[in-house]
């Protein structure tokens, strides 16, 4: 059984009474088949989307940052942030997608995180993209957050925030909201980082 989640809807998960929450697995599947073939396709954008997970983070200590791909700021579990990306999928041909993992053992060092994708390379065709993401942890139904709003040329995509409720719940709400770029999910978020250009 899963949990499709609806635009602005939340729900939470919570530690159980014997155990944390354990691991949150995050997890990001897409449709990379371009639509044209051929080289004057590829001049035209038909060719293949690389679509990337990542995420924006801020601890109860006032450090922020993002685990992506991108700069290679692949996080880590055991330490600060509490959150790593396992991979990345530069075709989306992997039947494993991209995944996210958050300690939610360590919910109290964590005040939010932000999950996002973006197009790192290939036009911004999300429908054809066709992405959804899983959120699984322990003992729960999944919960399903189906990009189902296409009509954007923006590149970047706020999926869902996770926040910090009383150090025991992270509530869950999707957003699938477009964006330009970082600098622009940043701002309307009010993480308050500043951004460069980076690369893979």
């Amino acid at each position: 059984m899963a949990i499709s989640l609806q635009k602005g809807q939340k729900v939470n998960l919570k530690k159980t009474k014997t155990s944390g929450l354990g691991e949150i697995l995050v997890n990001l599947n897409w449709n990379a088949k371009p639509v044209k073939q051929g080289f004057f396709a590829s001049l035209m954008g038909g060719g293949g989307i690389d679509l990337d997970l990542g995420c924006l983070y801020e601890l109860k200590d006032g450090r922020k940052g993002a685990v992506q791909a991108l700069g290679n700021a692949f996080g880590q579990l055991a330490a600060p942030p509490f959150i790593a990306l396992d991979g990345d999928d530069r075709t989306g041909t992997s039947k494993a997608g991209e995944n996210l993992r958050i300690n939610g053992n360590q919910i109290a060092q964590i005040k939010r995180v932000l999950v996002y994708t973006f197009i790192y390379e290939g036009v911004a065709n999300w429908q054809q993209a066709d992405a959804t993401v899983t959120i699984q942890y322990p003992g729960a139904e999944d919960l399903i957050v189906k990009m189902d709003s296409y009509n954007s040329t923006n590149k970047m995509c706020g999926l869902a925030l996770l926040e910090n409720v009383n150090d025991e719940t992270f509530s869950v709400e999707k957003i699938v909201q477009f964006y330009p770029g970082h600098s622009a999910l940043d701002q309307a978020f009010g993480w308050g980082m500043r951004w460069t250009p980076g690369r893979k």
